[in-house]
């Protein structure tokens, strides 16, 4: 090996080694053990581990009914999710690239939420939809503050919902804002002098133009969303009776409460597959729609 191979080999081990190793160590090998784990009967504390082989993967789909709801739930969840963040996140966006005096501050309110953690996002939601709400609907009579936010299975979807939008579509808002700061100033000028609208500009021009920044935006929606956890605990705890239980509660609760780490693993395996399944195919629809200038 020539003395510039050994050179950039050393480079690249300086740079990438260190960010590789960790990934590899955090990441790489839970994953794996997790996936053996997945074909064990380990309750997460024993020492013994037993093969199962496939009897974890046959308990999910035999018994499994409390799973395959919370998968239900979680797929509603995803689609409202990621349709109402990246709405409110796209149209942030469209306000905030025009020339407000207040453009500046109004970013850094809409981000801000994404700054806080979802447990203690979910705790101070938890304490308006309890008590902030209803000191407002016995002071204003209205019926909207009185509804049983957290107690309903309907009105604890929305309570959700409302938590994660608010939390999430400040940080689409600036991917958004990127893309569009982006689309070329001539492009849209000439398509001003052609006659078309502010919604034909919109529609035709700049939708187009920022596809590379829907990709990421969509992406990254759906995978919080399927992977929401965090506000889910904090909020409802899965409740009432299991109608709010997502499945990445689903899981810490077979693994964790219930001590059987074998049989979480089997559905945590399930569940990546399922994800990266639905994350490959949008990205390969949305990529096939990106333009170039």
């Amino acid at each position: 090996m020539s003395r510039k191979a050994w050179s950039q080999l050393g480079q690249q081990l300086f740079f990438v080694g260190p960010a590789t190793f960790f990934f590899t160590l955090i990441v790489g090998i839970p994953f794996l053990l997790g996936m053996y784990y997945s074909f064990t009967d380990w309750n997460g504390v024993a020492g013994t581990v037993a093969w199962v082989g496939l009897d974890n993967f046959k308990a999910i789909f035999t018994n499994g009914s409390d799973y395959f709801a919370a998968f239900w739930f979680t797929v509603k969840f995803t689609v409202v999710g990621v349709v109402l963040t990246n709405l409110f996140g796209f149209v942030f966006a469209y306000v905030l690239t025009k020339p407000l005096k207040l453009r500046n501050a109004l970013r850094t309110v809409f981000f801000m939420p994404n700054v806080i953690g979802g447990l203690l996002l979910g705790f101070i939601w938890q304490f308006i939809f309890v008590k902030g709400f209803s000191a407002i609907g016995e002071s204003t009579g209205w019926s909207f503050f009185n509804l049983p936010w957290l107690g309903d299975e309907m009105t604890a979807f929305w309570g959700i919902i409302i938590v994660f939008v608010w939390q999430t579509a400040g940080y689409l808002m600036v991917i958004y804002i990127a893309g569009m700061t982006n689309v070329p100033k001539d492009v849209l000028e000439a398509a001003e002098i052609d006659g078309a609208s502010k919604l034909q500009i919109l529609r035709t021009v700049i939708i187009p133009l920022i596809m590379p920044a829907v990709t990421v935006c969509l992406f990254l929606a759906i995978s919080w969303s399927f992977k929401m956890f965090d506000l889910n605990l904090s909020l409802t705890k899965g409740g009432p009776f299991k109608s709010t239980e997502s499945v990445a509660l689903n899981i810490y609760l077979e693994a964790f409460q219930n001590n059987r780490y074998g049989l979480g693993t089997a559905k945590a395996l399930l569940f990546f597959v399922v994800v990266a399944l639905i994350t490959l195919i949008q990205v390969r629809i949305t990529k096939s729609k990106e333009v170039e200038v």
